[in-house]
């Protein structure tokens, strides 16, 4: 088996918030140690990495210890960024692959680096015809999202899309309100069809699909 890809000395977002591969995230942003990153970031066409925090805040206060986050992340690459005023930028990205960190550091100025192992993408799995029906609620449930709010960044999924695991539980997981621990621990498991039957479990027990 061959080892994995390996990124070294990746910056690190830490957020109330778990990215998922191919999820959008939007962000203001106005720390300096973040506002460098995000220029170097551009600059270089390179990505980001989001990480959920354990403990501490996003925006660091005086007196605060440092930062604990989760070991696996997802990177994030910067689709489009405004600076509508000095000392903020305000970026859209989106989610690629998923990685584990190996070991991280955090610099003089306040942010975070980390050598990372980058996990394989998801294989495509079939959804199986007893959990045909999320897929379904999820198309309808996109569709009536963007009646609602036609500017909001929501995907119009194509049918390869809706027949396939991993995507279908991912664009749920953003969408449930569900505690970030375990919305963590979805977006960490390795196998798809479990991660959306474990997403049908929950849209089960909040009546949004029937058994």
């Amino acid at each position: 088996m061959p080892a994995p890809l390996t990124l070294h000395s990746l910056p690190l977002f830490p957020l109330q918030v778990v990215l998922f591969p191919s999820g959008t995230l939007a962000l203001r942003v106005f720390e300096v140690r973040y506002l460098d990153m995000v220029r170097k970031c551009q600059l270089a066409g390179a990505p980001f990495g989001v990480v959920a925090l354990q403990q501490g805040q996003e925006v660091r206060r005086a007196g605060a210890g440092p930062e604990q986050f989760h070991a696996v992340g997802t990177l994030a690459r910067i689709v489009q960024a405004a600076s509508p005023q000095p000392g903020l930028i305000q970026l859209q990205a989106q989610g690629s692959q998923r990685f584990h960190i190996t070991g991280h550091q955090l610099l003089p100025h306040g942010l975070w680096v980390a050598d990372v192992a980058l996990i394989p993408a998801d294989p495509l799995v079939a959804i199986p015809a007893d959990l045909a029906g999320i897929a379904q609620a999820l198309a309808q449930v996109l569709d009536s999202l963007r009646e609602r709010d036609p500017n909001h960044p929501l995907p119009v999924p194509t049918a390869a899309q809706l027949q396939d695991c991993g995507w279908v539980a991912n664009r749920w997981c953003e969408l449930l309100p569900v505690p970030l621990a375990l919305r963590q621990q979805l977006m960490a498991l390795d196998n798809p069809l479990l991660r959306l039957e474990l997403v049908g479990d929950v849209l089960e027990k909040t009546g949004i699909v029937g058994s």
